[in-house]
């Protein structure tokens, strides 16, 4: 089963580190892993010009062509983003609005992919569950399964506190809690949905 993660950080530092933490430990339990991220790339915002639903297709040739290619034969998608303003990336948030083409092209391309989610604030309360949700939402609203860690401290997803340095989100053992228990349930959630 290949598992995607979408690193939503402009910058090479925390939220990439995390989510190829993550994607190591489902690469030790024998998933096959690819990485995408939006530093570098070129990712117009969605201009809602409703070109998807008419032609099944999006209209803007950027580099989400790659990440469209990738999400074809995935089961699991790991979103990643740094907090900003107490939500996601503005990049990550283009990558969300653009998936709307996909769901244009075909309603149940989502269908039995199982989500889950990282967030990397500078404070330790910083927004890192507010981001959380707006990636849930993206999940619930397209029909992806979104996974948490469950209650006692993993409750939304992996939830990590960098202190705006990446030796502070390495330093974050709570951090690294929160990944494993999340990384385990959705482990096991894809077992489950295929």
């Amino acid at each position: 089963m290949i598992v995607v993660g979408i690193c939503g950080s402009p910058r090479k530092k925390a939220t990439e580190f995390v989510l190829n933490e993550a994607l190591n430990m489902l690469q030790g339990l024998g998933f096959e892993t690819k990485f995408f991220t939006v530093r570098g790339k070129n990712i117009n915002f969605c201009q809602h010009c409703d070109h998807c639903l008419r032609n099944k297709t999006c209209r803007i040739n950027d580099d989400m062509l790659e990440l469209y290619e990738m999400l074809k034969n995935a089961k699991g998608i790991i979103m990643a983003t740094p907090v900003y303003n107490g939500g996601v990336s503005a990049q990550l948030k283009a990558v969300m609005d653009r998936c709307r083409a996909l769901v244009a092209a075909d309603p149940e391309f989502f269908k039995r992919k199982v989500g889950m989610a990282i967030a990397v604030g500078g404070d330790r309360i910083g927004g890192q569950e507010l981001a959380i949700m707006q990636i849930i939402t993206f999940y619930v609203l397209n029909g992806i399964v979104p996974v948490s860690g469950m209650f006692f401290g993993a409750n939304l997803g992996a939830t990590f506190w960098s202190k705006d340095t990446l030796e502070g989100v390495k330093e974050d053992e709570e951090g690294f809690r929160t990944l494993r228990k999340t990384v385990k349930r959705f482990a096991e959630m894809l077992k489950v949905v295929q």
